[in-house]
């Protein structure tokens, strides 16, 4: 640049006006002013205009045309401000360092908050880099935008809502009667579900344990009293337990109640002996006839569950006070209808069996899980054994 601060003269003091040969002739002598006056003199520039001119603040460490440094109203201060050093190859203006260097050496910049890097260029750039700072901190004006998006288009933060956006928004708030209804009957399949999943666990799973409990308790009890001689052989209560039934192959023992009540007999684990009506059946000490028992195949202890796997010769024994009767598996009936009651006769039919003899009678609920149709199993005396002569060889082996 050759735009070039005029030197100062010896002898004046610094703040006086300088001659301007150009303005006034070359007659201007020292002590002149340039043809206009001072800056902070009445007048300059016009009666009233400093007064009128806008008040912003220079900023920290401005300096003036003729190089003194202005006060933070704009005005010059007096000459024992800081004059930035003359360049020693030129007097042009001074070359500006690298970003982040205070104007004055005695004083930090202020413009550069601490720890920020310095933004390059003037008040404006650092404004901007300022607003770009806030809006990656998530500052308030990323929030204040955030909350007017939030709040619809059109509608100033914080701003009240009318009484007709108020009630639209209440209106979209509330359910339509499609959805309430939805709602209701996605309760209902779900609660439905709930109690299902609890009934299945509890058929499935509680009644076999319950019973399985209860018919263990009944199979101790029973044997105590036969080795107390508190029970002795004859006519049974309904739903007195007088013997215990073998099934070797399917590891099962189970006693042996009077009648067929589902809730006194069947339900509790046990298996029950036709003894009422026109269901009633002999008695396995009888010398004809045939002994017919009834047990649950799935849930309530199922002791029947398995007989469909019994084959011709597997023994089935029956064990009481004093005697151990034993029959051999002879047949099967896999499917007849409940009402088939001719199973239970002396000789039953369908067994196989053209004689009177000593006979005993499975009967069970089938498919699996249905109450639909019966299965039945026959089976022929084999061996009748005193207790006293000790258990026989199905139940030692």
């Amino acid at each position: 640049m050759t735009a070039l601060r005029p030197e100062r003269e010896s002898g004046a003091g610094y703040g006086e006006s300088f001659t301007d040969d150009s303005a006034h002739g070359a007659g201007g002598g020292q002590g002149t002013s340039y043809g206009q006056q001072p800056y902070g003199a009445p007048g300059a520039l016009g009666d009233g205009w400093y007064d009128n001119a806008p008040q912003e603040p220079y900023p920290y460490g401005a300096y003036d045309s003729h190089g003194g440094a202005y006060d933070s109203h704009g005005g010059a201060s007096d000459s024992t401000a800081y004059l930035p050093p003359v360049d020693d190859e030129t007097v042009a203006l001074r070359v500006p360092g690298p970003p982040g260097t205070p104007e004055r050496p005695d004083q930090p910049d202020r413009s550069v908050r601490e720890g920020s890097p310095a933004a390059p260029g003037g008040r404006a750039a650092r404004r901007k880099a300022a607003k770009r700072r806030q809006g990656r901190r998530g500052g308030p004006r990323k929030a204040a935008a955030s909350t007017g998006a939030a709040q619809g288009p059109g509608r100033a933060s914080g701003a009240p809502l009318s009484r007709v956006e108020a009630r639209r928004r209440a209106r979209a708030r509330k359910a339509s009667p499609a959805v309430v209804a939805s709602r209701a009957i996605g309760e209902v399949f779900i609660t439905t579900g709930v109690l299902m999943l609890l009934f299945v666990t509890y058929q499935l799973w509680w009644t076999n344990v319950r019973a399985q409990a209860q018919a263990g308790k009944e199979v101790s009890d029973l044997q105590d009293d036969w080795a107390n001689g508190k029970r002795n052989p004859g006519t049974f209560e309904p739903g007195q337990g007088f013997a215990l039934l073998h099934i070797p192959k399917l590891d099962v023992v189970v006693p042996i109640a009077e009648g067929i009540s589902s809730k006194k007999v069947l339900d509790r684990g046990m298996v029950g002996h036709y003894a009422e009506g026109a269901l009633k059946t002999a008695m396995p000490d009888a010398k004809t006839g045939n002994f017919g028992l009834a047990g649950h195949r799935n849930t309530h202890g199922e002791p029947f569950r398995y007989i469909n796997r019994l084959e011709p010769g597997d023994p089935i024994v029956v064990e009481t006070q004093d005697t151990y009767f034993v029959y051999k598996m002879a047949s099967i009936l896999p499917v007849t209808s409940p009402s088939n009651i001719s199973v239970l006769d002396p000789i039953p039919r369908g067994s196989g069996f053209e004689e009177p003899g000593r006979y005993i009678t499975l009967t069970t609920c089938t498919p699996e899980f249905t109450s639909k149709y019966r299965m039945i199993v026959w089976g022929k005396m084999d061996e009748e054994r005193p207790r006293s002569k000790g258990k026989p060889d199905a139940l030692v082996s």
